[in-house]
């Protein structure tokens, strides 16, 4: 019984000088996943608006270019690749639009990155110190009745219903590996998260 304690061990007893360590030590690995949730959901919400705005700036560029060389693209000097002039405008206006104030690492893409092509699309891939791929559609497709075009992540367009008027467009994805930490820290309380590798940008634009 507590009364037989003597008056030092009644003293350790009501002391609680450490209990505020206590606490500290036990909340701390959740108050880390709160906090670098925080951080890392806003910074890939963050980088997903980025991406779309660059997205939607290829798009534009993309559609106002003619498609006359779309099939028979010349090659020169300043397009050893032979790309059509509107993916070559499109493919350089997205790679300059990561540099300041978007302070995105567009991972060496440009006009001589590889690609493979399929008459009417083109697809990027870039991995100088990070990974980011890129699809032009010059060829998508929607329904006129569409009130609001989302395009999916690879610009595959869905074949309008029969005898409906379709509106041709261009469609351009940007797929961004993001490096999430959220799932790291999420060790420390015992759980695990599985979040997707990529942030995805896409943008469509009616052609001219």
């Amino acid at each position: 019984m507590i009364s037989s304690i003597p008056s030092r061990g009644k003293a350790l007893w009501r002391d609680d000088r450490a209990a505020q360590l206590v606490e500290f030590a036990v909340s701390l690995p959740l108050l880390v996943v709160f906090v670098v949730g925080i951080f890392d959901f806003s910074n890939a919400f963050t980088l997903k608006q980025k991406l779309t705005n660059i997205a939607r700036d290829g798009a534009r560029i993309a559609a106002a270019d003619p498609s006359s060389d779309l099939i028979s693209p010349l090659v020169s000097t300043t397009n050893p690749n032979g790309l059509p002039a509107s993916i070559s405008d499109a493919i350089q206006a997205i790679a300059n639009d990561m540099a300041p104030p978007n302070n995105i690492n567009n991972c060496g893409l440009g006009v001589g990155s590889t690609y493979t092509t399929g008459n009417v699309e083109w697809t990027f891939t870039a991995n100088t110190g990070c990974t980011l791929t890129v699809v032009i559609n010059r060829a998508y497709y929607y329904p006129a009745n569409t009130t609001n075009v989302v395009a999916n992540a690879n610009c595959t367009p869905t074949a309008p219903a029969t005898g409906q008027l379709a509106v041709v467009a261009t469609c351009v994805s940007i797929e961004y590996t993001y490096p999430w930490y959220f799932g790291r820290v999420a060790g420390l309380v015992g759980g695990t998260a599985t979040l997707p590798t990529q942030v995805v940008g896409t943008a469509v634009a009616v052609d001219e």
